[in-house]
């Protein structure tokens, strides 16, 4: 009998110990509530991955720069000297000459002087003076092709457009995520730390019974052990907490002062999910379907491009020269010029090349298309019923909840008056918090469903957004 006194004295104040233990700083109540839509805000104005991504927009200001030809004056200064074995026959020679292209009709003109030296005294000077104008009209014929570059790089810079704001969705959606985390990381402590309160409440009830003898030494033994499972259950779910809020800060900063919680609703709790309708939206507006539908339109382009290098060379023109035995053209000779050139490769191998394989890549983009299309609506069929599904086990999970709230409950009560063992209520418990935990696991995996849907259907950013 002393040695089971003293066994008993011993456990309890091992349970004395336990519940005056610190398992770490509780849910603080004086932090900020940051709702979602506050978030993407904060973001948006600190995280520098949306500015990264942001600018890629200022590049594009400079593509058609870039890639049409340029239609720039061209200013040509040209000094020669000419040696002959005679001294006196050196001959410096002085030419200047402007030019422009005209890109979209093709249009060439060009007008220049030039002043040769023809000896050493300084009269001996004829001066030149020419005006010249070409014009295409086979292979780019009056700019065919430069218009047809154009269109090309015109949908390079929409599709370019329309994929920096497709990253810009993505990353959008990453950070939501990031904030569906720590909201069920938070909730997930919260049902811990009320998981570990209950667990102490019910080692102090059984310490009680074990002071009247109606508890046995096991009995505490086994409440003792439930505390510490849940105490590790409540030292990962704070953890948990940190390492997420910390991913947040990463987005909006770590210079705010205070700390946060999360809100549980936000503005895409009510977002209604149809399937054919969302669909049928998506193949019309959707930024996907129009960068699919440009990128087949762009490779025709490329075929009606390539098949105009095949055409010959041939280029009217029309020449007004003025040519004289002085530097002021004084003693002229005028001659006016006009023709046609032709020019025209054999065997075109290569522009043959090209255009039988950019054929190949217009038909590569058809097939393209269609592919994405459907993998893309069998990826919305399946998301579609997951979303079902979840809430499906969302309403079953509430039930299940409240039916182990009930039967705790009654357990409870039954072990005070010795009719249930304490294995069945420590189990029923632990099933509780089970259906708990998997009630907000349900949760958090619909939001991030939606998100996935209005990432996938192109509704997560609407608008393009500006620099």
């Amino acid at each position: 009998m002393k040695k089971r006194v003293l066994m008993s004295a011993m456990l309890f104040s091992v349970i004395f110990f336990a519940a005056g233990r610190s398992y770490g700083d509780p849910v603080d109540i004086e932090a900020r509530e940051l709702s979602l839509d506050e978030f993407i805000q904060m973001s948006c104005g600190s995280d520098r991955v949306f500015e990264e991504i942001l600018v890629e927009n200022l590049k594009l200001n400079y593509l058609k720069k870039l890639k049409l030809p340029a239609d720039d004056i061209v200013l040509s200064v040209k000094n020669s000297y000419a040696a002959f074995l005679r001294p006196d026959k050196g001959n410096p020679e002085y030419e200047f000459s402007l030019s422009k292209l005209f890109p979209y009709t093709g249009t060439e003109i060009e007008a220049g002087y030039a002043s040769l030296m023809s000896g050493p005294e300084a009269g001996d000077v004829d001066g030149e003076f020419y005006a010249y104008i070409s014009q295409p009209v086979a292979r780019n014929a009056f700019g065919r092709t430069t218009r047809l570059l154009d269109k090309i790089v015109g949908m390079e810079m929409d599709i370019a457009r329309y994929q920096i704001v497709e990253a810009y969705e993505s990353y959008l959606s990453v950070i939501i995520n990031v904030y569906y985390d720590w909201n069920e990381a938070y909730e997930n402590l919260k049902t811990a730390e009320n998981s570990y309160n209950e667990s102490v409440k019910m080692i102090e009830n059984v310490r009680e019974r074990a002071k009247k003898s109606i508890a046995l030494p096991v009995d505490v033994n086994k409440v003792l052990h439930q505390v510490l499972l849940k105490e590790e259950t409540l030292i990962e779910a704070r953890k948990s907490v940190v390492e997420y809020e910390n991913l947040l800060r990463k987005s909006i900063g770590y210079d705010i002062p205070g700390s946060f919680i999360p809100r549980g609703s936000d503005q895409f709790d009510g977002v209604e999910i149809d399937l054919q309708k969302d669909y049928e939206k998506f193949r019309k507006e959707g930024r996907t379907s129009l960068i699919l539908d440009m990128l087949e339109e762009k490779s025709a382009l490329e075929v009606d491009k390539d098949a105009d290098a095949l055409l010959p060379s041939i280029d009217l023109f029309a020449e007004y020269r003025i040519k004289g035995a002085d530097r002021y053209l004084e003693k002229d000779d005028k001659r006016v010029y006009a023709g046609l050139s032709f020019e025209y490769p054999f065997p075109s191998q290569v522009e043959r090349a090209r255009l039988e394989t950019t054929k190949v890549d217009h038909r590569i983009s058809s097939l393209d298309r269609i592919n994405t299309h459907t993998r893309i609506y069998t990826e919305l069929r399946n998301i579609y019923e997951e979303i079902v599904k979840q809430k499906k086990l969302i309403r079953i999970s509430e039930e299940k909840i409240r039916v182990s709230e009930e039967i705790v409950h009654d357990d409870k009560k039954n072990y005070s008056y010795g009719r249930v063992v304490l294995n069945n209520l420590i189990d029923e418990v632990n099933r509780l918090d089970v259906n708990r935990f998997r009630l907000i696991q349900n949760n958090i995996r619909l939001k991030k469903l939606i998100i996935q849907w209005l990432t996938i259907t192109d509704q997560l950013v609407r608008e393009t957004p500006d620099l």
